[in-house]
């Protein structure tokens, strides 16, 4: 039985990076430590955070250094939120890059897109009927 579930994303600076998501989520942090930073959200979710360096430790050579992967799209962190605008808006007040804008999308969700510096995909959504 799986009892919480938790993603992990690789960053190139963890102080840079969690200062960003603890904006961006608006949480503080859960941990902090070196080589990792995670924030809990609803549901028994983790969001971490491990910087490139400390992973290639563990993984190559069997798999490429996530470092030469730096702002090549990797992930996509779909949070469905009550405020659209409110996120996207301080996301990018914040420093995300703007990737589109929120409008409604085929899928019945309501939702805009940006990126963190490390080029990771987050999504603010929210289900058109409840809007």
């Amino acid at each position: 039985m799986i009892t919480e579930t938790q993603f992990i994303i690789y960053i190139e600076n963890q102080q840079e990076s969690a200062v960003f998501y603890s904006k961006l989520l608006q949480l503080e942090a859960t941990l902090n430590v070196p080589g990792m930073t995670e924030f809990t959200l609803p549901n028994k979710t983790k969001i971490g955070l491990m910087p490139n360096a400390g992973i290639a430790k563990i993984i190559t050579p069997a798999l490429p250094n996530p470092q030469s992967g730096n702002g090549i799209p990797r992930c996509e962190i779909y949070l469905m939120v009550n405020d659209v605008e409110k996120y996207y808006t301080n996301a990018l007040a914040i420093g995300a890059k703007n990737i589109s804008a929120p409008e409604n999308r085929n899928w019945n969700h309501f939702v805009g897109y940006v990126a963190d510096k490390d080029g990771h995909v987050i999504a603010f959504a929210k289900e058109i009927n409840n809007q």
